[in-house]
C-alpha cells in the first residue's frame, strides 16, 4: 500500500478566526499535498484531484499547533485513485497567557480531521506500473 505523511506547523498566518484558531480548509489543503506525493510515487505523475467524497472535521486545530497529514491509497483504477486521508494534532500551544512559548507534545495525538476523495492520473501521464 503506497503511504505518505507530512508534519507541519500552523502559523499565525494559518490562523483565520478569533483566538488564533486555523481555517479547515488548510487540513484540506495539506490532504491536496499529501495526495501529489502519493500519486507521484504510485504513477510518476502529479495527477489531479477530482473530488471529496467525504470530509469531516473533528478538532479544532490552533496557530503552534503542529499537525500530522496521513494518507493511502485505497483502490486503483485505470486512471483514478481513491484515497483516505487523516490529520492529527501531535504537538498543540499550550496558550497559557504567562509564556506565549509553551507547547505541549500530546501522548495520544488527536484525530482533527479525515476525509476520502478520487484523484486521476490519465494513462498517457502513468509512468509505473500499478498493483491495480
Amino acid at each position: 500500500m503506497v503511504e505518505s505523511m507530512i508534519r507541519l506547523r500552523m502559523s499565525m498566518h494559518d490562523a483565520h478566526y478569533a483566538g488564533e484558531l486555523v481555517d479547515g480548509a488548510k487540513m484540506l489543503q495539506l490532504f491536496g499535498d499529501v495526495a501529489t506525493e502519493l500519486l507521484i510515487k504510485n504513477d510518476g505523475d502529479e495527477g489531479l484531484f477530482a473530488a471529496y467524497d467525504n470530509v469531516e472535521f473533528l478538532a479544532p486545530v490552533y496557530a503552534g499547533d503542529y499537525i500530522e497529514a496521513k494518507g493511502w491509497i485505497e483502490k486503483v483504477g485505470n486512471t483514478s485513485r481513491k484515497m483516505k486521508f487523516e490529520a492529527y494534532k501531535v504537538i498543540e500551544n499550550a496558550r497559557l497567557e504567562d509564556q506565549d512559548s509553551a507547547c505541549n507534545v500530546l501522548e495520544n495525538p488527536v484525530l482533527v480531521c479525515r476525509a476520502s476523495g478520487t484523484c486521476v492520473v490519465p494513462k498517457d501521464k502513468q509512468r509505473t506500473e500499478n498493483e491495480g
